[in-house]
């Protein structure tokens, strides 16, 4: 299911950065007190009354003119207005509102999206007064908070809630979701046209051709699939232009809200640092991933030279060594029917479920085999682990003392549930908790 998306806008060191840190519960976006400071759009999953939504942390407005302000302000307004369903519209308590304040404000009115203006560094009670000052924004009540001390979050987050449009998460929630995901111009919406057998996303060689997450309904092997043809990811440095930046937002929107990634690599490149990045997003987000090698037919070949790919794969994306890597040609159309075969594999992989049974005695084995290391002539124990939800896999385990579990030890019991359960294609989740702690 589909999760509600919550963007954070305004001008440059408001506090951005700083809320979205709070409520996240970890430092995922950089925090410095210079303008600007935050360049790539950042995306994370945030929790509330028990509901779970994506918060997005955009860069602030920097009009480097008077001739730009209105196109920067509308290009940051149709980041809000295409990818949230609630905005959240930072403002600066202790400079008032400002004639860049004014003009954003203007434009999220337009969106017709619900949009809570909050106002930031209101440290201290007798500072209370200033929120009057905003209502001359239009857009309802405001909600005085202080980031930085974690003053009324919490309202914010209420109100946050209260305004998520429920029923259209449910949408298409038992058809699979397949995202096709990589640089500009590594063959994304050609292989999505291959495979619709119809031309219905643009294709053209000039890189970054497609602007938007495009969804394409098909049937494959009759089951019903969406296709989300992605703009490509570039390197924060190559992207100029607010256009291309709310497009890579859009292309990560996609990865959020779909089942599997095929993650696209151009052959006579190889894996790159992006490449690497895209691959980060995908694994953090907990989807099944693929690696779709395109343009095979312009690699010259001996015995070789695909084992030795694999390798080199394999090699650069060792966090994700999990995901099957295929070899194609979009334009000879060579090996096309593995992608969907290996895209159906990979989703009943996310949906493979293991008895709590079987899953102990494998614990029980790993733990005899290998004991956990001793901290301080303290050791980890594990009374027992289960499995809790499927999409991805996740695996609750309950332990005396979750700070002794060593991220090696962590991954060792990851290697050996792989090994002997497969889960191939797909990130697995580990929670650990203690005696006292609720299950998840």
């Amino acid at each position: 299911m589909s999760k509600p998306v919550v963007a954070v806008v305004g001008r440059p060191n408001v506090g951005k950065s700083t809320f979205f840190n709070k409520i996240v519960g970890r430092r995922v976006s950089i925090v410095e007190d210079t303008p600007g400071v935050t360049r790539d759009r950042i995306y994370a999953e945030a929790e509330w009354r028990g509901i779970v939504f994506a918060l997005v942390d955009t860069g602030g407005i920097e009009p480097d003119s008077d001739d730009v302000i209105l196109s920067q302000m509308r290009e940051q307004a149709q980041i809000a207005m295409e990818m949230a369903d609630v905005i959240l519209f930072m403002l600066d308590g202790r400079e008032g509102i400002t004639n860049s304040d004014r003009e954003v404000a203007n434009m999220l009115m337009r969106t017709g999206k619900h949009v809570i203006p909050v106002v930031n560094k209101v440290d201290s009670p007798n500072m209370h007064d200033v929120i009057y000052d905003f209502y001359e924004l239009g857009l309802g009540d405001p909600v005085c908070i202080s980031a930085s001390n974690m003053l009324n979050l919490g309202d914010v987050l209420d109100r946050i809630v209260e305004n998520f449009p429920y029923g259209r998460f449910d949408d298409d929630e038992n058809i699979t979701k397949i995202a096709v995901i990589g640089k500009p111009n590594v063959g994304k919406s050609s292989l999505v046209n291959t495979l619709v057998g119809e031309n219905r996303v643009i294709v053209s060689d000039i890189a970054g051709t497609t602007r938007d997450s495009i969804d394409t309904p098909f049937r494959w092997n009759n089951n019903d699939y969406i296709l989300i043809d992605t703009a490509g990811i570039r390197r924060r440095s190559k992207v100029y232009g607010d256009i291309e930046r709310y497009s890579v937002i859009r292309a990560i929107a996609a990865i959020e809200r779909c089942d599997v990634c095929l993650l696209m690599i151009d052959a006579q490149t190889g894996v790159t640092e992006q490449d690497k990045k895209i691959a980060g997003i995908a694994h953090e987000a907990g989807k099944g991933i693929a690696v779709v090698v395109n343009k095979w037919d312009l690699i010259e070949k001996s015995t070789n030279t695909m084992s030795e790919f694999k390798k080199n794969i394999s090699l650069q994306l060792s966090f994700m060594s999990y995901a099957p890597i295929i070899f194609i040609s979009v334009l000879t159309k060579q090996r096309i029917g593995k992608v969907m075969e290996t895209a159906e594999f990979v989703t009943r992989s996310r949906a493979t479920r293991i008895s709590t049974g079987k899953l102990n005695s494998l614990v029980e084995d790993a733990v005899m085999i290998n004991p956990p290391p001793s901290d301080k002539g303290k050791r980890l124990k594990i009374y027992y682990v289960t499995q809790v939800s499927v999409n991805p896999p996740l695996f609750s385990f309950k332990v005396n003392n979750r700070d002794l579990v060593h991220f090696s030890y962590s991954r060792y019991l990851e290697n050996k549930i792989r090994d002997a359960f497969g889960f191939e294609g797909t990130s697995i989740k580990f929670v650990f908790r203690e005696k006292n702690e609720k299950q998840v």
